[in-house]
């Protein structure tokens, strides 16, 4: 006979491309390391600033830059990172601050 588990309705974190998602947490750690931890959440008028920045970053990984030049990790893994910041800014505080 078979065990039972009845998790058929939680999230399934083995989906995640972990691999991508540590370059994220490289990233991250980066900018720890260069401004302090959790800075990113007291970035003035941060919504607007960080969804400029995911748009750098992609348009130069769309004109084949890989790599952004001053952290050597992936343009995508900076754009994660801010879409992430952008969700928990959306968690925080809403849409009213456009």
């Amino acid at each position: 006979m078979d065990g039972r588990k009845y998790d058929h309705d939680k999230p399934k974190w083995h989906l995640l491309p972990f691999r991508e998602v540590e370059e994220i947490v490289k990233v991250l750690t980066f900018g720890a390391e260069k401004y302090e931890e959790e800075n990113w959440k007291r970035v003035t008028d941060a919504r607007k600033r960080y969804f400029s920045a995911i748009l750098r970053h992609l348009v130069a990984w769309w004109n084949g830059e890989r790599e952004d030049s001053e952290s050597k990790y992936s343009h995508l893994a900076h754009a994660g990172c801010c879409i992430l910041f952008l969700m928990w800014f959306d968690n925080q505080r809403g849409n009213d601050d456009k």
